[in-house]
């Protein structure tokens, strides 16, 4: 059974197999969580990037991990929250499950997600942590690949304590 987990810190420090970069179109880098990984992964992620043109909304790629623990980087771009009026749920859902899927894709086992869309492209984050969590859970059970981790990964105390609670309701024998 896989271990669905919170934890509260910094995502660049998590020694998964990947962990997730809420990015902005371009993958070139930007603030919040996605200047944090190109920060300390250095320069070469920066190159890699480059050369992936982009990446739509909802969508996913993956780079190596250069200098963070994780040997791998999956670039997934958020939608910016318009009211909900603009396909926002099923964009970020599919941030959680094309990351999911390139993961499998990879054969890796560990992957750690920030909080998607939350920060200034301003996602209500009770709403972002149910889709978020739901999105992961129903991509385990509707799919074989088996991950022995997915990790939840919240920089500040209040998504923490969001995200925990809405596991601990949705998903209560973890």
């Amino acid at each position: 059974m896989v271990k669905l987990q919170v934890l509260s810190g910094d995502i660049t420090t998590i020694n998964a197999d990947a962990i997730v970069n809420a990015a902005n179109n371009t993958l070139l880098g930007g603030g919040g969580v996605d200047g944090a990984i190109h920060r300390k992964a250095g320069p070469e992620l920066l190159e890699e990037c480059r050369m992936l043109n982009g990446c739509d909304t909802g969508e996913a790629k993956i780079t190596k991990g250069y200098k963070l623990p994780a040997r791998y980087v999956i670039h997934t771009v958020g939608p910016i929250w318009r009211g909900g009026y603009y396909n926002e749920e099923n964009l970020l859902r599919s941030c959680y499950r094309n990351s999911l899927k390139l993961a499998a894709e990879y054969n890796l086992t560990s992957i750690a997600f920030p909080c998607i869309s939350t920060g200034v492209y301003g996602y209500p984050k009770n709403l972002a942590a149910k889709i978020a969590i739901d999105e992961v859970i129903t991509y385990l059970k509707t799919n074989s690949y088996k991950f022995d981790e997915i990790l939840f990964v919240c920089f500040t105390k209040d998504d923490y304590i969001i995200y925990q609670d809405i596991l601990r309701k949705i998903y209560p024998g973890r």
